[in-house]
């Protein structure tokens, strides 16, 4: 356990022992996915795609229990997914079982090994040896993984020069290497810097690569290129209505579509897409309502909550998240503590930012008090988890004295985290005042433990979480 930022006085920080959403999402970013096999196989792979995972795993389940390795691999992958600590840990045993015959099952704990977040520096030299492996075998997503690794955990692979592995992989003609430079660019935070070749290489990449529909709409709203973005609409309808490409890729883009943040935005085409696909991808529901959320002119408050009903309905923890949030901040909805906290922790399971609203409301007392354990354990879990407003929630903990004694040495290293991973001006003036207040002599130590606790997070949280947003499912596989 990691507690490097223990103090007597203060609430007791631990590194966290559960998987992170972070870490979920990267496991299916990284194509922790099922196979074409056997019908039932089919059914089950297909079931998955649509987000049935009930069905799916019924299927899995009858056919590994026979003994079938393919499907032995794709409840594992179910069990990834759950988030339920138990589940991962058998799916881990179900992937080594399975490794010794299952070029597929060796990349599958290479994957997961590569995510941990609690992995040693043993474990991610495994993960290395077993993705070098499993693309020695032709496993897709392996050379995507590796670069994820290398460019997140540096030191514990300091010979690794991670942009000249990937140069080193492209002049070796692999497909792969042109994705892993895109994630090196948005893990740099460069991307808008090298739209000309993203472009180039998801040009070349679409027709094998359906991540490539997200990158490359990502660059036209970045542009305003508003024909060209409407003709890779059209060309991602018709791969959708043909099975080429599956509904979370048009989920996927519709987000760009929808991210007022990229270029500019396109509700309206976003939510005409979202709708088509939302009644057989219950996912799309919840996207849906965020859309409704960010842009309340698509419709009304009535039609946001039909849409959050039907997420909740099939069991969508985004459903839950937003809910929580929406009562939360009590603008939608009139505010409510209870209810904002009984939504946010069905969605803590898989949902990062479910830990980080939940440790608000412990932290600023909306619950009838000041839960100060419980906002330090919500709130590093999810500044460990990537979230970048967290750590600056953690600096104004730790330096307001509400609820707990001031400690000016850990406040002073989460508002330097916060400044460093998401600089506003809130930040920089927290951070300002706070150099102010720490002792000279206690700079030493919080220099030390700022140095601990950006190796224990890997390098730049926030940016890999971005990246893992954008590549939600391993695209060099086939879509079944």
């Amino acid at each position: 356990m990691n507690r490097a930022l223990r103090r007597p006085s203060t609430p007791t920080l631990m590194f966290p022992t559960r998987f992170t959403p972070k870490v979920l999402g990267l496991a299916v970013a990284l194509g922790l996915g099922g196979c074409a096999g056997l019908p039932d196989q089919r059914l089950a792979n297909e079931a998955l795609q649509n987000g049935d995972t009930a069905l799916a795993e019924r299927n899995y389940r009858q056919l590994a229990e026979l003994g079938y390795t393919d499907a032995q691999v794709g409840l594992a992958d179910i069990q990834v997914a759950s988030g339920d600590p138990a589940k991962l840990k058998e799916a881990e045993a179900t992937y080594r079982a399975a490794a010794a015959t299952s070029p597929r099952a060796q990349s599958r704990l290479g994957k997961l090994l590569a995510v941990k977040p609690d992995a040693t520096d043993a474990e991610r030299r495994e993960a290395e040896s077993l993705l070098q492996q499993a693309f020695a075998n032709g496993e897709s997503g392996s050379l995507l993984a590796l670069a994820l690794m290398y460019l997140q955990y540096p030191h514990t692979f300091p010979e690794v020069n991670a942009q000249q592995k990937i140069s080193q992989w492209r002049s070796q003609g692999y497909a792969e290497a042109g994705l892993a430079q895109i994630v090196l660019y948005r893990t740099q935070g460069t991307y808008d810097q090298h739209l000309d070749e993203v472009e180039t290489i998801c040009k070349q990449a679409l027709n094998t690569t359906d991540m490539c529909y997200v990158e490359l709409a990502t660059v036209y709203q970045t542009r305003g290129q508003a024909e060209q973005q409407k003709a890779l609409i059209d060309q991602l309808k018709s791969a959708h209505a043909s099975g080429r490409v599956g509904a979370q890729r048009v989920d996927s883009v519709a987000r760009v579509l929808g991210n007022s943040e990229i270029g500019t935005p396109d509700p309206q085409t976003a939510q005409q897409m979202l709708e088509e696909i939302a009644p057989g991808y219950p996912a799309s529901w919840v996207t849906l309502a965020q859309l409704l959320y960010d842009f309340p002119e698509q419709g009304d408050v009535d039609k946001l909550m039909e849409y959050l009903d039907n997420g909740r309905a099939a069991d969508q923890p985004r459903a839950e998240l937003l809910l929580g949030r929406i009562y939360y901040e009590g603008k939608l909805l009139p505010a409510d503590a209870q209810q904002a906290e009984q939504h946010l922790l069905k969605a803590a399971p898989t949902e990062l930012s479910a830990h980080y609203y939940l440790g608000q409301l412990y932290r600023r007392g909306y619950l009838g008090q000041v839960y100060p354990q419980k906002a330090v354990d919500e709130l590093l879990f999810a500044a460990r988890g990537g979230q970048a407003s967290a750590d600056f929630a953690l600096a104004q903990l730790y330096s307001g004295g509400r609820g707990i004694k001031p400690n000016m040495v850990n406040a002073w290293v989460f508002s330097q985290l916060a400044q460093s991973h998401n600089p506003t001006p809130q930040s920089g003036e927290l951070a300002q005042q706070i150099a102010q207040q720490l002792p000279p002599e206690q700079l030493a130590t919080a220099q030390q433990l700022l140095q601990r606790e950006q190796q224990a997070r890997g390098t730049s949280a926030s940016q890999t979480a971005l990246v893992i947003q954008t590549l939600e499912k391993d695209d060099g596989e086939e879509a079944l």
